[in-house]
């Protein structure tokens, strides 16, 4: 079936649309969430056109292009109408709003350690040119009292330590990748730009992780044979498969679903 091809005041809701299209292609709530990876509650709420459990329109977007997809219908259509009903599409931003009080921390100020050894040889050279024009004009040494006055002692300099910088996080060496069993597939999932819903199973469809990834968090999964992803927002992660940086995962919003098995990461 089509959307927005009559008028507007006839046209169903967006979940009423995409419910309609999937008893019409004889298929179960089920059936759709088993294909789609997305979870029989969260289809219900949306068929009753309730977005709230999404996590926002970002979320939302996404998972009415795959519940749109998996029922045959354009996804086109049902994503304008849903901008339509819910103020328009947003300008994109770094983050989506419900990310920015995690995001918005200050971050401290590192000393400035040029600024700081400019000071001390500046210091140094001063002390140097002090005791030398002494010397030469006096004929003595500098005379300090109960201290030592040979001239042929030579006068000590401040010692200047060099200044240490924080060295960025190290990608994983060769070595850290030749230490995992090659036997299994091994799956690190690290919350980079954002926040990320992510579902996780095993070969033999076990759930291992079905929650919110924040970020700066990180979560690892291991199996022998298989691990099937999900993804909520791809751009906001960054993923590690059997030691190896899996580059361009997914973009900001989108929704991918994933599948590695042991050795060089190929997504199935």
């Amino acid at each position: 079936m089509s959307i927005g091809n009559s008028p507007t005041d006839d046209r169903p809701s967006v979940g009423r649309a995409i419910q309609q299209a999937r008893i019409a292609a004889r298929l179960t709530v089920e059936e759709v969430s088993a294909s789609t990876r997305v979870r029989i509650p969260l289809v219900h709420a949306i068929e009753q056109d309730d977005f709230s459990r999404c996590g926002g329109d970002v979320y939302a977007r996404g998972h009415l292009r795959t519940l749109a997809r998996a029922v045959r219908l354009d996804p086109g259509p049902l994503i304008e109408q849903f901008d339509a009903e819910h103020g328009g599409r947003p300008e994109p931003t770094p983050a989506a709003p419900l990310f920015e009080a995690e995001r918005l921390r200050p971050e401290r100020r590192r000393p400035n350690w040029t600024a700081a050894m400019v000071a001390a040889i500046v210091a140094v050279v001063g002390f140097v040119g002090f005791t030398l024009f002494s010397d030469g004009g006096q004929g003595g040494g500098i005379s300090v009292a109960g201290g030592d006055t040979n001239p042929d002692k030579p006068t000590p300099h401040p010692r200047t330590t060099p200044a240490k910088h924080p060295q960025p996080d190290p990608e994983p060496s060769d070595s850290a990748i030749a230490g995992l069993p090659k036997d299994k597939v091994t799956i690190k999932v690290v919350g980079r730009d954002g926040q990320s819903w992510i579902s996780a199973k095993d070969a033999n469809g076990k759930l291992l992780e079905d929650g919110l990834l924040r970020e700066g968090e990180s979560k690892t999964f291991t199996d022998k044979e298989r691990i099937d992803l999900v993804l909520g927002n791809a751009g906001a992660v960054q993923l590690y498969v059997n030691g190896k940086e899996v580059k361009e995962v997914g973009d900001q919003g989108s929704v991918e679903r994933l599948s590695y098995t042991p050795g060089d990461p190929q997504a199935g």
